[in-house]
């Protein structure tokens, strides 16, 4: 493992200012962090650590690039493996980061593998956690992602929620004390990203005409590495009567080249895209057949309907206001779900419109 020497933070610091570690390591965590590093950098110092869980420069450097994501102050370098190796490496690296930089505040986002390495590195130096996304639930324990944003939750001094329904869910657990529903500082990367996607030419030179083709995306492990689910997919997707353009995932390539698979006609993989890219080909989709969280809702936003390749969701709202549907990888109606998918003819306000990045900003200060 290797990583750049610490860059000492600045000192001192101004009245209401912390010194903050943020954490990322993969891309959903870029997205969000392009937008709240760009806020939080005008009223606090930031020290961004890329733990390099997704070291592919389509699955990272090209994020940061596109989305003008300062430039990583420490890479960990810990790249690709088992749990328990993966995260305990992560938590040897940011634990020594912390030990030299004495930071104020752990700044988490989401549920992988780096946020909860940050969160218990943390909590055994008495460093306050600050996790936004706070309050997710699937009620799945089976899923790593399930167990990563419980125990941060658990240990977190301040809780920023995307929604009422994030709030309920700690209040259940007992966590009710530096809660904040602050909505989704996915609203602001969208926005961010919205107008030069506006003018990208992807969906053309990849031949495609608006509203005429799904855009599906696969990448969990409990798809991937179970056979039965990722046959029903990639038969369910080879069905469809109509274009598909699906950006594989580096796990996912592994998976089908390694047993053979061969696409239909109306199928086209292509590489994982930057952020920019997949925003203008889920603008132009007709429908999203996904695994991932961040499509889930940024297809409510860009009101577009969802087919989720899941048994259940930790982002429910979408299901209960008509803009997204579940569906289990087993059944054999994935396709028509795609076919049959529509918008709603209203889009509540579910996760608020944007500034959860100027709110997060301003409850730290207050609190620091």
């Amino acid at each position: 493992m290797s990583f750049r020497q610490p860059k000492q933070f600045r000192s001192p610091l101004t009245l209401g200012m912390s010194r903050i570690l943020t954490i990322v390591g993969a891309r959903p965590q870029f997205i969000k962090a392009a937008a709240v590093s760009h806020v939080l950098r005008r009223h606090h110092d930031e020290q961004l650590v890329h733990t390099g869980q997704h070291y592919d420069d389509n699955m990272s450097a090209l994020f940061f690039r596109q989305l003008g994501i300062p430039e990583p102050d420490h890479h960990l370098e810990i790249g690709s493996g088992p749990h328990g190796r993966q995260t305990g490496r992560m938590m040897e690296a940011i634990e020594q980061l912390m030990l030299d930089d004495r930071p104020d505040w752990m700044l988490l986002y989401g549920d992988t593998n780096s946020t909860l390495a940050g969160a218990l590195a943390a909590a055994k130096l008495h460093v306050p956690v600050a996790h936004v996304e706070a309050g997710l639930r699937s009620f799945n324990r089976q899923m790593p992602e399930e167990i990563n944003r419980v125990l941060t939750d658990h240990v977190s001094t301040l809780l920023f929620c995307p929604s009422a329904v994030a709030v309920a869910n700690l209040a259940a657990e007992g966590l009710t004390k530096g809660v904040h529903e602050v909505g989704d500082v996915m609203a602001d990367s969208l926005q961010l990203a919205a107008v030069a996607a506006n003018n990208d030419s992807v969906v053309q030179s990849l031949g495609l005409q608006p509203d005429t083709y799904a855009l599906v995306t696969v990448h969990r492990a409990e798809n991937t590495d179970n056979a039965s689910h990722l046959t029903a997919i990639l038969t369910a997707i080879d069905a469809m009567p109509f274009p598909v353009v699906f950006p594989v995932h580096p796990r996912t390539r592994a998976v089908i080249t390694a047993n053979g698979w061969q696409p239909g006609a109306n199928v086209r993989l292509i590489e994982p895209q930057g952020y920019i890219d997949m925003v203008a080909l889920l603008a132009g989709a007709r429908v999203v057949c996904t695994d991932s969280g961040g499509l889930q809702k940024e297809a409510y936003w860009l009101a577009k309907p969802c087919v989720t390749l899941r048994t259940e969701t930790e982002w429910v709202e979408t299901v209960s206001s008509g803009w997204n549907v579940l569906a289990p990888p087993t059944l054999a109606n994935i396709t028509e779900l795609a076919v049959r998918a529509t918008a709603p003819a209203t889009r509540p306000a579910l996760y608020g419109e944007g500034g959860a990045s100027e709110r997060i900003a301003e409850i730290i200060g207050t609190a620091a």
